[in-house]
C-alpha cells in the first residue's frame, strides 16, 4: 500500500504543476465573445434584418456590442467588440478584440448605447488595422447598410459599398454615423484572452478556437 502511495505522488504533483500553468480564463474577453454573440441573436429576430446574401458575400464582419455614443454640443462614440474575416474554405476566423473611438460636431446632446454591425467587403481592410488605426470615412466610408430577409432588399444597393454599418438601440435600428471614427485593435485584450502576444493578422488567418463561446459565436454567423 505505500508503495502505491508513492507512485501515486508523481501523477498528483505533475497534474498540479499542469493545472498551475495553464492559460487562466479570460472572464473579460469571453464575456465580449458572449455579448458579441447576442448581437447577432437579436439582429436575426427583427423584422428587418442584415441580409443573408449580405453576410454570404462580403468577407469580415465587426461586432461591438453597447457601443457608447454620447454628446453635449460635441460627441463622441467609443466601444470595445470583436472582429472576424472568412478564411479560404469559408470557415469564419477566431475573434480578435477591437476598439472604436469616434467624435463629432454638430447639436446633439444625451447618452446612448448601441449594439453596432460592420459588414466589410474585403478581408485585408481588416487584416491591415494591425499596423494602426484604420479611419473609417478616411481610409474607407461606411454606407448605411441594407436591410431585409433576401437579395431583394438590398437590390438597389447592388451590394457594391466597402463597408456596411448596421446600429440598434432598444431594438431598433438607430442609424448611426461612424464615418470619421478610428478602428485599432485592442492588443491588451488579445493578449489577455489568448494568453500570448499573438499578433492580430495571426489571429485573422486561423481558426482553432474550440471554446463554446467561440464555437457558439461561429455558428450564429453561420445561421444568419
Amino acid at each position: 500500500m505505500k508503495t502505491l502511495k508513492f507512485l501515486k505522488l508523481p501523477l498528483l504533483l505533475s497534474a498540479f504543476f499542469i493545472l498551475a500553468s495553464a492559460k487562466p480564463a479570460d472572464d473579460k474577453g469571453t464575456a465580449k465573445i458572449i455579448d458579441a454573440t447576442k448581437v447577432i441573436k437579436a439582429f436575426s429576430q427583427m423584422k428587418e434584418s442584415i441580409p443573408h446574401e449580405l453576410i454570404a458575400e462580403y468577407e469580415g464582419i465587426v461586432i461591438i456590442p453597447k457601443l457608447i455614443n454620447a454628446g453635449f454640443g460635441i460627441g463622441g462614440k467609443r466601444g470595445q467588440g470583436v472582429a472576424m474575416v472568412k478564411l479560404a474554405d469559408g470557415k469564419w476566423s477566431d475573434p480578435v478584440f477591437i476598439t472604436l473611438t469616434g467624435g463629432s460636431i454638430g447639436f446633439q446632446i444625451g447618452v446612448q448605447s448601441v449594439d453596432m454591425v460592420l459588414v466589410f467587403r474585403n478581408k485585408g481592410v481588416l487584416a491591415k488595422v494591425e499596423s494602426g488605426d484604420f479611419t473609417i470615412g478616411g481610409d474607407v466610408s461606411a454606407a448605411a447598410g441594407p436591410v431585409g430577409r433576401s437579395s431583394t432588399a438590398s437590390t438597389d444597393y447592388k451590394l457594391q459599398a466597402e463597408v456596411y454599418s448596421y446600429s440598434r438601440s432598444k431594438g431598433l435600428f438607430a442609424g448611426i454615423s461612424i464615418n470619421g471614427s478610428n478602428l485599432a485593435i485592442n492588443k491588451s485584450a488579445n493578449e489577455a484572452y489568448y494568453g500570448e502576444s499573438t499578433a492580430s493578422a495571426d489571429i485573422f488567418a486561423r481558426s482553432v478556437d474550440k471554446t463554446a463561446a467561440v464555437t457558439e459565436l461561429k455558428a450564429t454567423l453561420n445561421a444568419l
